[in-house]
């Protein structure tokens, strides 16, 4: 099991950037990719962007692409979200998610969207952006 930890959340006007950070403990070797989720009142839950762990492959969903950068720091079991150019629309509670173990990682590459490969949650920050 991994323990996920985020902060960084906040309000920020319109054209703003926030860095959101997520700290894991636990069997954080055991994770094929970390990833962030967001979720708005009345909303599913829908992707952000992903990491893999072993070669960095990053994953963005088209709505935050070119304003988003997802990073990690493996040896500070940490990944980052840098959020640029925000927008009210990107208001939501940001989730980190970590691979289960149980996930086949030979179709993550077609599979990292959905919430269903994912198997630990963190219990999310809230990212508010006024006009």
């Amino acid at each position: 099991q991994v323990q996920l930890v985020e902060s960084g959340g906040g309000l920020v006007q319109a054209g703003g950037s926030l860095r959101l950070s997520c700290a894991a403990s636990g069997r954080t070797s055991s994770s094929y990719a970390m990833g962030w989720f967001r979720q708005a009142p009345g909303q599913e839950r829908e992707f952000v962007a992903s990491i893999t762990r072993s070669d960095g492959r990053t994953f963005y969903s088209n709505s935050v692409k070119g304003r988003f950068t997802i990073s990690r720091d493996n040896a500070k079991n940490t990944v980052l979200l840098q959020m640029s150019d925000l927008q009210p629309e990107d208001t939501a509670v940001y989730y980190c998610a970590a691979v289960a173990p149980w996930s086949d990682t030979r179709l993550y590459s077609v599979r990292y969207m959905r919430t269903g490969t994912y198997g630990d949650w963190g219990q999310g920050t809230q990212v508010t952006v006024s006009s």
